[in-house]
């Protein structure tokens, strides 16, 4: 194996450690907030550097490398997986039957992993030039659950954690297929949607297809929601990005009789406090006149979702300066991130990061070449060097 003190090697070895951690934890896909695999390969990497190894809430491993500083810099990773069944045919595929990770957490993962072991010989003086006093902060590594699911962000920042080890900002990255391999981008201000699942409920009364007069339409109701959201969203779009889209309707039991009850479940995406405000209660009084209509009554809700991530302005532009490469995205993003929670708690950046496939998120042939992670890593690297 290649010396890693020896600069001209260093990549070498360092996509080496990147390609085994990626395809290692692969091979062991688990959801939401039981990884025991998982979380005993990471506790294995970090055990032998010298860090703190802690957990502040269930599930989630925490490593802290004291550099002496008055502040931290925080950088994170997510390890659940997806209920997906796996289509790549790579030898490394997931050896978990209906689990892969389909999002690319086992990339973000590998960074963070190779971030911790660059930081162990930073402060070793493994590296020509470098040591603990070249490092402005101490540094915390979050390997957190739950992002595809419940927001194990939400949890690890009620921790505490952040007050406790006086942390003023945090990275993170997504991979993303829709840029070039290996390019960074991303936009100050809004980068990633508030999500919000939307669930509007119509009830009616029930009556012979022939005799429809004596009924009262919730499937007609839902019907003349279901068009009007798609004019409302036309129109708030024409202020803020934003949408609301339904995919799933469910009414009725037979087709010769009038649906005594419907059910819309669709999901809303904004990016401010603001236009979640006006988009819900314009949701709430379009399904209320549609209901109406025809004689129904209806009920909406809207799950709590994820925040928006909104980059800290700042924080963006003192990042610009020391990754070059960055490009910006030009308009924000419809998907929706947990790293929104860290955000409401402290200053934070949050990066995509090319795998240049065109391959979709979350699809079972989601795959990508690990050269994409050098550029990830060199990108923690420098920012965790920036005063």
């Amino acid at each position: 194996m290649n010396d890693c003190r020896d600069t001209s090697a260093e990549a070498a070895c360092e996509l080496d450690a990147l390609t085994r951690y990626r395809r290692d934890l692969h091979r062991i896909p688990e959801l939401d907030d039981d990884l025991p695999q998982t979380i005993a390969y990471v506790n294995h990497v970090l055990e032998g550097l010298a860090c703190t190894v802690f957990e502040p809430c269930a599930s989630t491993v925490c490593a802290y490398f004291d550099c002496g500083q008055a502040r931290t810099v925080a950088i994170r990773a997510d390890m659940d997986a997806l209920p997906v069944t796996e289509a790549t045919g790579r030898s490394f595929a997931s050896t978990c039957s209906g689990r892969m990770h389909a999002c690319g957490h086992d990339g973000h993962m590998a960074m963070a992993l190779a971030a911790a072991a660059w930081i162990d010989r930073v402060r070793a003086g493994d590296i020509a030039g470098a040591g603990s006093a070249d490092l402005p902060r101490n540094v915390l590594v979050i390997f957190q659950p739950a992002e595809e699911t419940t927001g194990g962000a939400k949890r690890v920042c009620e921790s505490g954690m952040f007050e406790r080890l006086h942390v003023d900002r945090i990275f993170g990255f997504h991979l993303w297929p829709d840029l070039p391999q290996g390019v960074i981008a991303s936009r100050p201000d809004a980068l990633l949607a508030r999500s919000s699942e939307t669930t509007v409920e119509f009830h009616g009364a029930s009556a012979h297809i022939a005799k429809w007069r004596e009924g009262r339409d919730a499937l007609g109701a839902a019907a003349r929601f279901i068009v009007g959201a798609k004019w409302l969203s036309r129109r708030l779009e024409q202020d803020e990005p934003c949408t609301l889209r339904f995919g799933h309707l469910m009414a009725g039991s037979v087709r010769n009789a009038v649906a005594a009850s419907a059910r819309a479940e669709g999901s809303l995406r904004v990016f401010s406090d603001a236009m979640f405000d006006r988009a819900t209660r314009e949701i709430r009084a379009l399904a209320e006149t549609a209901a109406s209509e025809e004689g129904c009554t209806c009920h909406v809700t809207f799950s709590e979702g994820y925040p928006p991530v909104i980059n800290d302005e700042g924080l963006f532009e003192q990042a610009s300066g020391v990754l070059p490469g960055l490009e910006r995205v030009e308009e924000p993003l419809l998907i929706a991130e947990d790293f929104s929670f860290y955000q409401r708690c402290l200053p934070g950046v949050f990066l995509l990061l090319g795998t240049g496939t065109g391959i979709p998120l979350h699809a079972d042939t989601f795959d990508f070449d690990e050269h994409v992670l050098l550029a990830g890593l060199d990108a923690y690297k420098r920012l965790l060097l920036m005063a």
